[in-house]
């Protein structure tokens, strides 16, 4: 702005400059030759007196290098000529002045020269015997007077510029002091120009717009960030050039970020050619979806183009976590192919005796061993079914009443329960502690101790030991089962509490069972919020412990 200032205000005092000089010079030339032209007439009327008293002989005795003297006679024909021979001289009728002497008694004329540097300026007056008497002076144009004057107007140019240079620096400071010094912040506090009150004023409502906007968009923003903060789905928000707007904390733990990636590339955070070809798929077509494997968790993504005007300007990445949906899929799948193939082989049996037995196929003495086996196979049947009422009623949450259990007497009446199985494998059960008193339901704390203690029964060795603790133990009442049989070897230790899942399938169809009896007590557990420990060592023991 100051330099603008001062360019005009040069540019400015140099055309006032040019145009004085200009118009000092024109009045200047205009004067001096109005001046020229009098004296020049003057002197024609003093020749013009002397020729008509003495003639020819007053001219000759004229001696002027600036003046010169025409005497043409009324046809045209020169007379005589002070700087020329008159015989010599081409007739002068035509020339403009001798018509104009000839026709109204005086004439006047100027003839510029090939260079346009000089003039001829002539003055004629007829003379009483029809004869026209000339004068005639060689005058410089303006052109001439500006060359020849060009070195000291170019000199006050000159001062006169720089001296308007000085001073337009000067105003131009002098003129932006106060504008420089505006506090724009708080427009109407600023004493300055009056003519910047419409301006200020107009800048003051703009702060107060747009702090208002800031405040609604602060508080929008404070929502939003509030909202995604507690999602549990992974929330990512991309421009159109895939640079992250913002992450909220479930998908900074997903991608193994902070706050500190909003700003960058969403490729810097995940450079995997799944996800990098999800994103161009989306922007392409506007949506698509996905599912990976992340930290060890299964995660569904959903990617939405966001849209303004038909144009692309985002796109909004979801992660859901479907760890657990498809591990229940999973599970329900396979708990329906065992539960069918459970219920087949008891059914199977069943209908095979049933079929030998209805077709006489069977011998007499044979028959008790059969029905026998249909009981056997039909007990083992409603044992399954009973089982699996059992866990889908656990599933379901439905509250049952609950009492008062001494966990250690309930112990010691499942172990009494055990003696004559455990006898017929030499197996002895130990109880021990302290009587140790919950708030349970009855039933599900006894299959708990049962399906524990029978199952250190069943997989224990010729002559083992099976021994069952209850304490009390930092505010928590613990129940362990222990035992010294076969084990669980490490890599079947995560999966023996699911559904129907037998470490070792032929070991399991000479103890029988249903493969529901471990899962059972997990969700007896999780019933009471209880917690339970699994160690075990192959052909060592396996020690369950049941916190409540």
């Amino acid at each position: 702005m100051t330099n603008k200032i001062f360019r005009f205000t040069v540019l400015v005092a140099a055309v006032v400059l040019l145009c004085s000089l200009g118009v000092i010079l024109g009045a200047l030339y205009d004067y001096f030759d109005g001046v020229q032209v009098s004296r020049l007439k003057d002197e024609l009327s003093l020749a013009a007196a002397g020729t008509e008293e003495s003639g020819l002989a007053f001219l000759q005795r004229i001696t002027s290098d600036r003046f010169r003297v025409t005497w043409v006679a009324s046809d045209g024909t020169v007379l005589y000529d002070t700087h020329a021979d008159a015989e010599q001289m081409d007739n002068h009728l035509e020339r403009e002045e001798i018509q104009e002497a000839l026709r109204v008694g005086t004439g006047s004329a100027s003839r510029r020269s090939d260079t346009l540097l000089e003039r001829t300026v002539y003055e004629a007056k007829r003379l009483s015997d029809g004869s026209v008497l000339r004068i005639s002076v060689s005058q410089k144009t303006m052109m001439i007077l500006v060359i020849g004057m060009l070195q000291p107007v170019c000199l006050v140019a000159l001062i006169a510029i720089l001296l308007s240079a000085v001073l337009a620096h000067k105003v131009s400071q002098k003129v932006m002091e106060p504008l420089n010094g505006l506090d724009l912040e708080h427009p109407l506090e600023n004493d300055t120009y009056e003519e910047l009150s419409p301006l200020l004023n107009r800048i003051h409502q703009q702060h107060n717009e747009i702090a208002s906007q800031m405040r609604k968009l602060q508080r929008k923003t404070d929502e939003f960030e509030q909202v995604t903060r507690h999602m549990r789905e992974g929330l990512v928000l991309l421009d159109k050039n895939s640079v992250i707007l913002s992450i909220n904390p479930a998908a900074q733990e997903l991608f193994g970020a902070d706050r500190g990636c909003v700003g960058k590339n969403f490729y810097e955070l995940d450079r995997r050619q799944d996800m990098t070809s999800a994103v161009e798929a989306a922007f392409r077509d506007g949506r698509r979806e996905s599912k990976a494997v992340r930290n060890g968790r299964e995660y569904k993504f959903l990617f939405n183009r966001i849209e303004s005007g038909e144009k692309p300007i985002g796109l909004v990445i979801l992660a859901f976590d479907i760890t657990d949906v498809q591990n229940a899929e999973r599970n329900r799948r396979e708990f329906s192919a065992n539960v069918s193939h459970e219920l087949k082989t008891p059914l199977q049996s069943i209908i095979g005796s049933a079929e030998l037995l209805e077709n006489g196929l069977v011998k007499p003495e044979d028959q008790a061993r059969f029905v026998g086996h249909i009981r056997k196979e039909a007990s083992r049947l409603m044992l399954l079914i009973e089982d699996v009422i059992r866990i889908s009623h656990l599933d379901e949450g439905v509250e049952i009443p609950r009492e008062e259990i001494d966990l250690l007497a309930a112990a010691r009446e499942i172990a009494h329960s055990l003696q004559l199985p455990a006898e017929k494998k030499g197996v002895t059960i130990h109880v021990t502690g302290q009587p140790c008193k919950i708030l349970g339901v009855r039933g599900l704390i006894y299959e708990i101790i049962q399906n524990l203690c029978s199952n250190a029964v069943k997989y224990n060795v010729e002559n083992g030991r099976v021994d069952v603790r209850v304490v009390q133990s930092g505010g928590h009442t613990v129940l362990t089962v222990s035992d010294t049989g076969i084990g669980i070897p490490p890599e079947h230790q995560s999966r023996v509490f699911e559904r129907f899942y037998r470490v070792d399938k032929s070991h399991s169809k000479e103890t029988g069972g249903t493969g529901l009896g471990l899962s059972i007590v997990k969700h007896a557990a999780l019933y009471h919020n209880a917690q339970i420990n699994l160690q075990s060592t192959p052909n060592i023991g396996t020690t369950i412990t049941v916190t409540f």
